[in-house]
């Protein structure tokens, strides 16, 4: 399946954007990775969606200054971060591999991070951030011998510790309980907020409708889009869209619809409930009261049943056929 790529905004990237990446590619030999990606990040919190192998991670690598684009350019707090130090000092970076140092404790780690950032109140700071993520600064046992989803906390300490104006995370909320991604998405919330810039990479759809609603969708290493998925899915004319219509009468209005030249599809779920598939979504709208009135039915409720993320989601990068 072909989409049009969606209108360009009148000025790219914002003045406000803190991460763009203009034009990007990266390739391994003949591994083509990452393909002309170009993407603006403004502060708050956004999601780079894809299914695994999708080329997010090496996105995010570029985006951090770790790898050079094969060709494009990448700016990010002010700079680009693989030449200019003042700019990769405003990133933090929360890598998808654990790379923590298992035989010391937590704030040892993380003051460590706090050292290597030339930052003053090492201890001070080390314990802050160990604080934002519900952390014990003072457990007495190594990182070894923590779990997945404290591991992960300690690396977000680590990238929290100097304060960044960018937080970059791949996959940050794998091995939590759904408490500790409750609080982590509050903490992600929170920072935007204030005014920093959070690109949170996942593959999970309900995570990312719980990060907020603008996303950027990686497939096969290519931009399928970016922005409010609401508007996205509004975006894509071409295709169906599916309705759950609730009235009186469902069999009867079942059998008007389907005569209209909109409805392309039409299933009685119960006495009370329909599902229609329709081409043209105004036409349906408009068409739905007067059937409704011309069979004696009363209409309680017309509501979209695919204007969701895992259904953009799956329109955009095939999923699911």
């Amino acid at each position: 399946m072909s989409l049009p790529p969606p209108p360009a905004p009148a000025a790219w990237p914002p003045p406000d954007a803190t991460i763009v990446a203009y034009d990007v590619s990266r390739s391994f030999g003949s591994l083509v990775a990452v393909s002309s990606v170009s993407v603006a990040v403004q502060p708050g919190v956004s999601a780079l969606l894809g299914p695994n192998g999708a080329g997010k991670s090496t996105l995010l690598r570029m985006l951090s200054g770790q790898i050079k684009p094969s060709s494009g350019s990448v700016w990010v707090a002010g700079g680009d971060p693989r030449t200019d130090a003042e700019a990769r000092d405003r990133i933090g970076l929360v890598p998808q591999q654990d790379g923590v140092f298992e035989r010391e404790k937590a704030l040892d780690v993380v003051r460590l991070a706090a050292i290597l950032s030339q930052l003053d109140n090492v201890e001070e700071r080390a314990r802050w951030a160990l604080g934002l993520v519900e952390l014990d600064p003072d457990l007495d046992r190594p990182v070894g011998a923590f779990s997945k989803g404290m591991r992960q906390r300690v690396k977000i300490a680590q990238a929290l510790v100097h304060d960044p104006v960018v937080l970059m995370m791949d996959e940050p909320l794998n091995g939590l309980d759904p408490r500790q991604r409750k609080q982590m998405i509050s903490l992600f919330h929170e920072l935007g907020n204030r005014g920093k810039s959070v690109l949170v990479s996942s593959h999970v759809l309900e995570e990312v409708e719980r990060l907020g609603s603008h996303v950027i969708v990686i497939a096969k290493g290519r931009l399928a889009a970016q922005g409010d998925f609401r508007a996205i899915r509004s975006l894509m004319d071409n295709q169906p869209l599916r309705f759950r219509v609730v009235c009186t009468n469902a069999r009867r209005v079942a059998a008007s619809l389907v005569e209209r030249s909109a409805v392309i599809g039409c299933s009685v779920a119960s006495d009370t409930e329909i599902e229609i598939t329709t081409d043209d979504a105004k036409v349906f709208r408009r068409a739905i009261a007067a059937v409704c009135r011309n069979v004696g039915a009363r209409l309680e409720e017309v509501a979209p049943l695919d204007e969701d993320l895992e259904s953009v989601f799956r329109y955009l990068v095939g999923a699911g056929g």
